[in-house]
This record gives C-alpha cells, sequence and structure tokens, in this order.
C-alpha cells in the first residue's frame, strides 16, 4: 500500500473503489458528489463510468452486476429524488440477495436537520431494504466504510449497502491510509452436518434437490451436478434463479414456483426429503408457502443458507445448514452414497428429466401470432450461454418455460418482481461480456418503465436484441382482475407508440412481427443487425392479447372465475 497522503475525499472514495476491485460504476451525475465525479478522471485506466438516463436504471445495471460477477455493483446517485429513483434497485438487491453499494450524495453537515435542499435522512430511508446504511461524515474514515461495505455487501446472505456522502465530507482534506482489498467470509457445513445430511439421504426414499440463491459460480455447479448425479437426485431451480443449474443436465427437473407444471409441484409435494440450497424458499418458489408449508414442512428438509437468522425463520428444517453454495458444493463433492443408488430413485430421476422435456414443446395460442414458438425458436437459435433477461409481467413466463439456461450468466430476472429490469440487466450483461449473445424479454408497460436506457445502449455501442410485447395492457393485473372480478375490465388497457420506429431514434433496427412465419428471419436480422452494428436492435411482438401465458388465456380464466361464482 501506498503511504498515506493528503486527498479530498472525492479521491480518496475512488482510490478506494479502485483497491477493492471495481472495474465500472453505474451513475447519474448530480452535484452533490461532484468530488467523486473529478476523481474518476485519474482512474480511468481501471474504472468505467457508465453515464445512465434514470437513476433506477444505473440502480438496476449494478445490481444485474452483482448477479453478474458475485462482487458489489456499485451505483453513484445524487441526493434526494436520485435516492428515490434508485431505491427500486435497492429493493431488488435487498429480496435477490446481490451485493451492491449505492454512494447518494447528501446535504452538508452544517446544513444538516434543517429540511435543506433534497435532504433525506437516509439511514430511516433504506433502512428496511439494506443490509447497512451509514453516512460518512468524516472523510479520513472513508477508506475504513468503503472496505467495510463492500464486506458487508458480499458476507452471509448478499445484499445492498447504502453509503451517504456529505458535501464537506467529499470536499474535506485528510490525510489517510487507505484500506486493503476485502477478503470474502465463507461458511461451510461442519462434518457432523455432512454426516447427518447422508443419513437423511440414505433414508430417503423420494428425495429432492432445490437449488437457487446467489453467489453459484462454474465450479460449484458443476460439483452439484456431481452431488445430484451421484445420489440420484431430480433438481429443481428456484423462482427466477433459472440459471443455478444446467437446464440442460439428465437430472433437470424444472422451474419451481409460480407457474410451475403439475408434475413437477405434484414430484416435490411427495417427496419425503427436500434439500434446500442457497434458496430462501420465498412466497413465489413455494407457491404461497404450501409447496413447502410454513412453519413446519410436511417433508424432511435440509436447508441451506449463508445468513444462520434465515435457518428457522419461515421453515422449522429437520437439518439447518449455514453455509453458502460455493463452500457447501465443494463439500459435498467429497460425499458418495453408502450404497447404490436404487432403480426407483433413478427411474424417479429420469420421469422428472421427461416430464420437463415434455413441456418443452410449444403449446397452442390464439392469433396469427403465437409467443410459445416465439421462445422456442429463440432458445433454438441462440448460443447455449446466450443471456436471457426479463423484467416482471407474465410475458417472462414464455421465456422461463421454452428457454434452457446453462449456467452463471445465462439468465438475469427479479425474484422481487420489479418491472423496468429487463432493459438495464440486457445493458450491464452486455457491458461484462461483450461477446456474449444478449436477449431481453420486455412487456410494453414494462419496456416504457426504463427505455430511455437505449441511449446507454446507443453511447457504449452494445449489441442487444429486445422483444417487447405489445398487447396494449397491464396483463398480469389483468389476468389477477378477471380471476376475482371476472368481466369488469378497468385501468388496465393503454395505447403505445412504434415501439418499432422509437429504437430507430437510438440508432437501432426496428420490426413488427404479428405472425409465426415472419418471427424466424426477423430474429436472424436483429442478431445479425446488433452483432454488426453494435447497437440495440427491437422486435415488436403483436399478438393477440388473450393468450396471455403459456398454455392460459384470459377468457379461459374470466370462464373459470364465472363458473365459480355461479356453483
Amino acid at each position: 500500500m501506498s503511504a498515506p497522503r493528503e486527498r479530498n475525499g472525492g479521491q480518496i472514495l475512488v482510490e478506494q473503489l479502485r483497491i477493492q476491485g471495481t472495474k465500472r460504476v453505474f451513475l447519474v451525475p448530480g452535484e452533490s458528489y461532484l468530488p467523486c465525479i473529478d476523481a474518476l478522471y485519474d482512474h480511468q485506466d481501471a474504472i468505467t463510468p457508465i453515464v445512465c438516463r434514470q437513476e433506477s436504471g444505473a440502480g438496476y445495471m449494478a445490481e444485474a452486476y452483482g448477479k453478474l460477477t458475485g462482487e458489489p455493483g456499485v451505483c453513484f446517485v445524487t441526493r434526494g429524488p436520485g435516492a428515490t429513483n434508485a431505491s427500486i434497485a435497492v429493493h431488488t438487491a435487498f429480496q435477490d440477495s446481490t451485493p451492491m453499494i449505492l454512494f447518494v450524495g447528501q446535504v452538508g453537515n452544517d446544513f444538516y436537520e434543517r429540511e435543506a435542499f433534497q435532504e433525506i435522512d437516509y439511514r430511516r430511508m433504506f433502512g428496511q431494504m439494506a443490509k447497512w446504511v451509514a453516512q460518512i461524515d468524516r472523510t479520513d474514515r472513508i477508506p475504513e466504510f468503503v472496505a467495510r461495505a463492500y464486506a458487508v455487501a458480499t458476507s452471509g446472505r448478499p445484499g445492498p449497502v447504502v453509503l451517504a456522502l456529505p458535501e464537506d465530507t467529499l470536499w474535506g482534506r485528510a490525510t489517510v491510509a487507505d484500506m486493503p482489498r476485502y477478503e470474502r467470509v465463507h461458511g461451510a457445513p461442519t462434518p457432523v452436518a455432512l454426516d447427518k445430511l447422508s443419513t437423511l439421504l440414505a433414508g430417503a426414499k423420494r428425495p429432492f434437490l432445490l437449488v437457487g440463491g446467489s453467489g453459484w459460480t462454474p465450479t460449484a455447479m458443476r460439483q452439484i451436478e456431481g452431488f445430484a448425479e451421484r445420489f440420484g437426485l431430480p433438481v429443481g431451480v428456484a423462482w427466477r434463479r433459472l440459471e443455478c443449474f444446467d437446464n440442460g443436465h439428465p437430472n433437470f427437473a424444472g422451474h419451481v414456483g409460480w407457474g410451475m407444471v403439475d408434475a413437477l409441484r405434484q414430484r416435490i409435494h411427495e417427496a419425503d426429503l427436500v434439500i434446500a440450497v442457497g434458496t430462501r424458499m420465498g412466497e413465489a418458489t413455494t407457491e404461497g408457502y404450501t409447496l413447502v408449508e410454513s412453519p413446519q414442512p410436511r417433508q424432511k428438509l435440509v436447508h441451506v443458507y449463508p445468513d444462520p437468522d434465515e435457518l428457522g425463520r419461515v421453515f422449522r428444517p429437520t437439518l439447518p445448514i449455514a453455509a453458502d453454495v460455493v463452500s457447501f458444493a465443494a463439500a459435498v463433492a467429497q460425499l458418495s452414497p453408502a450404497q447404490t443408488v436404487s432403480r426407483e430413485a433413478m427411474t424417479a430421476v429420469t420421469a422428472a428429466n421427461a416430464n420437463f422435456l415434455a413441456e418443452q414443446e410449444p403449446k397452442d395460442a390464439p392469433g396469427a401470432l403465437n409467443l410459445n414458438r416465439v421462445a422456442c425458436h429463440v432458445r433454438d437459435h441462440v448460443p447455449d450461454d446466450a443471456c436471457i433477461t426479463v423484467g416482471a409481467g407474465n410475458y417472462a413466463l414464455f421465456a422461463h418455460a421454452y428457454h434452457r439456461f446453462h449456467g452463471v450468466g445465462t439468465s438475469l430476472a427479479p425474484t422481487v418482481g420489479s418491472m423496468g429490469y429487463g432493459l438495464p440487466a440486457a445493458i450491464s450483461a452486455k457491458l461484462e461480456n461483450p461477446s456474449r449473445t444478449v436477449v431481453c424479454y420486455a412487456g410494453d408497460g414494462c419496456f416504457q418503465m426504463n427505455l430511455q436506457e437505449l441511449g446507454v445502449a446507443m453511447q457504449y455501442r452494445l449489441g442487444i436484441v429486445i422483444l417487447v410485447f405489445n398487447n396494449g395492457m397491464w396483463g398480469t393485473i389483468r389476468a389477477h382482475q378477471e380471476r376475482e372480478f371476472p368481466g369488469r375490465t378497468i385501468a388496465l388497457g393503454f395505447d403505445n407508440p412504434e415501439f418499432s420506429q422509437l429504437v430507430k431514434a437510438y440508432h437501432g433496427h426496428g420490426e413488427v412481427v404479428d405472425r409465426d412465419e415472419d418471427f424466424a428471419p426477423a430474429f436472424a436480422r436483429a442478431l445479425e443487425f446488433a452483432n454488426r452494428e453494435q447497437l440495440p436492435a427491437l422486435i415488436e411482438l403483436r399478438y393477440e392479447p388473450d393468450g396471455i401465458a403459456p398454455g392460459v388465456t384470459l377468457s379461459g380464466i374470466r370462464a373459470a372465475a364465472l363458473a365459480r361464482q355461479s356453483a
């Protein structure tokens, strides 16, 4: 480390980011943290500033970076409005267990508690949606706070940290030593826990392995695959964590949670042992805490999670194991069954995978454009390492139902269900892996929440492909409305711009597709343009709104609801 030297707060902070390994920061510039912006000028060889159009987009890009790399995604926003815009990404990072650090400009300490211009108490604002919220009131403590932020964001259950930066702290000067790069803390299973796990596996007749959460590496995934193979375990992925297990593996059973197929649901219901690794098993994964019941599951439950406070909080496990996915995978890589896996167990694995593959055939849908076939075509015409991003909405179920994800970085999806996520996430994915094919699935409402970030794709020459599902309504809410209040549709529809023309204002390529036979050539043109020009390509999908989800129609939901009411 270099000897302590005098610097202003912005210079000290940015040098700490460099030491901690930060290579990209996402920001919407603000005068409240101007010394940090100036300090970035001297670190252009190591840190790239990505200038975003709105703070929610910047925050989403940082959150996606955390998912992709396992390192904290870093975002800078200005005080007040900037912080409130970015809060949606902080909430996403919290519920998705993603390492992220949000730096927020703050009024100077000399103005604090006067409700000065754009003043907010960030400890109170972010207190329940971040792992740690603090304000750095002294310039000479910046290295300490930044080092701790990286440690907190990545330790135990990963998550977001928010640091407020008063102006006088950033403009102030101090002679202070830098802190060394943080060391990630890993929690590993004990030998006793592994012995108990082996015993439970030996006694189980219908075991099931459920994987999810964050922090997975290619090595950990291969080790878990080997574990599943040796012990004859069908494997499901938790809600919107489709990348956590290779969907092409013969032990793969499918996506667990809202929208899962009946055969998979029944398999988990009938399991006598569920081994949940890395996942909290939240409301979506457990279908409202019914698939695995809270507080006492009907199945024997082995719950592996990095935060001990989570173990026993919602579910009473038979065996709680406080460990992160990397350490657990390394540990079970050394386990082997005491006896040959039974023929019945291997038959169950084969049947589970066969059920999954049977559901990979496109279902029928009303109208001239079948979104099931669209999703299958994308699956079959992108590389295995392609990254598919989604936001929130029923349109995302088409990607989840048909695409086969093959590991870390192939899926970016907010488990918190936040809209506007898909496009910023696709931008972040392309920045991180420029040679990787990136396809964003976006609903027409979801896309319009952050479509201005097309400017980032244009500015940094990012060849992403965007599929906009245009049905002119808030489709997911419409489905709920038809289920609960059939036939009383109101306040759910909207008129859309010409998305295919809008993208051209950002120097991109745009087309409209409204028939099955037109999608394949349009998708080929979009991929070719994105790769050649390194600019965004957009296909606007105009389809029959009744086809709301794979195998589901709004008219069918309405008919079933009316039948229940008249019964």
